[in-house]
């Protein structure tokens, strides 16, 4: 692939697009489908290339809650609640897979188009938007409380995102929500699950790649890479303090919005 700067530009945008959607209630992956109809590059590095971006909003997550995650310091009790995020962690993340080996190739040789994510998008706003006008009490207010029947089922909910347009986070924290946690508490292990469920995912694809990487491609790998990095790392902060006064209903209009609009403009085409 010669180097162009238009080249450099669909970097930037696919990874602005991943970093602002990966962790947003709204589907990075239906994102990426619908922006891939106008910008891509070609098919085997296109494929590449939106692994890496993600590996990029993995990373932002590990930077952000370091200091929640890292088991290794002098606090012994502190290690021993980190850890137990971790396990919890680990449990909610085997549904996800699980189900990925089996499905993982029907998924994309079959869902992977513009009308399953406009009617996931349409039907997860609808969701999201239910879910908020309910009256309820939050019987789980941290991590702590968080029981590992609960981080398994959500994790369980979780496996709805393999369908192009749901959303991981959408569906971590809707799930998480509807068997008792407080907002935070759903965003929150929604993060903690997102980076194992996110690099098997990624190692997966990656295994699968038989293309070659010349010089250009490495570079613009990078640029999106750091874009999608930094991006993300603005939205996971935005997206913490969001939801300490806010709920979701603005994400469920928007994904309302827009899966009418992709139907309008396939059904016009």
């Amino acid at each position: 692939m010669e180097l162009h700067i238009l080249e450099i530009i669909k970097a930037i945008i696919l990874g602005i697009v991943e970093g602002f959607t990966e962790f947003l209630p709204i589907s990075s992956t239906g994102h990426l489908i619908l922006v891939n109809q106008f910008l891509y590059f070609d098919n085997n590095f296109t494929v590449l290339f939106d692994i890496v971006i993600q590996l990029g909003a993995i990373i932002a997550v590990l930077f952000y809650f370091i200091k929640k995650l890292w088991p290794f310091t002098k606090d012994k009790i502190k290690n021993k609640e980190i850890l137990n995020i971790w396990y919890k962690t680990i449990i909610g993340v085997l549904p996800a897979l699980f189900f990925g080996v089996l499905f993982a190739s029907f998924i994309k040789e079959k869902l992977f188009n513009p009308w399953v994510v406009a009617t996931s998008l349409l039907v997860g706003g609808l969701v999201i938007v239910f879910i908020e006008n309910r009256k309820k009490t939050d019987k789980i207010i941290s991590i702590g409380d968080l029981s590992f029947k609960t981080a398994f089922l959500i994790g369980l909910i979780q496996c709805f995102s393999m369908i192009p347009g749901v959303s991981r986070s959408a569906s971590t924290i809707i799930g998480g929500m509807v068997l008792g946690t407080s907002r935070v508490v759903a965003t929150e292990f929604s993060f903690f699950l997102a980076i194992p469920t996110m690099f098997a995912a990624s190692a997966y694809s990656l295994l699968e790649y038989e293309g070659v990487l010349n010089y250009n491609e490495l570079f613009i790998l990078m640029i999106g890479f750091a874009v999608s990095f930094v991006v993300a790392l603005s939205v996971i902060k935005f997206l913490i303090n969001f939801v300490q006064k806010n709920n979701f209903k603005i994400f469920g209009y928007y994904r309302i919005i827009l899966g009418i609009i992709i139907f309008i403009y396939f059904l016009l085409r």
